[in-house]
């Protein structure tokens, strides 16, 4: 007994190309009590050597530290 056949073999391989390359449907990020979605971003950014230091100096944690020090700036921790 012959399978039937599912679309041509060019439809067939363009559903796996779509399955394999298409970004997944996420919901939004769940928010906090303050307001901005929770998680982090990793970025690239650049820092007076001085201010690093400052950071740095306290041992490890400066990167939450600096997170902390930029929420204030932005008044996000009211």
């Amino acid at each position: 007994m012959r399978t039937p056949r599912r679309g041509s073999a060019i439809d067939q391989a363009e559903a796996v190309f779509k399955a394999a390359t298409s970004k997944p449907e996420t919901k939004p990020a769940a928010r906090t009590a303050n307001g901005p979605p929770e998680g982090k971003e990793l970025v690239s950014l650049r820092l007076d050597r001085a201010v690093l230091e400052y950071f740095q100096d306290d041992g490890p944690g400066w990167q939450d530290r600096i997170n902390a020090a930029l929420r204030a700036a932005a008044g996000l921790d009211a």
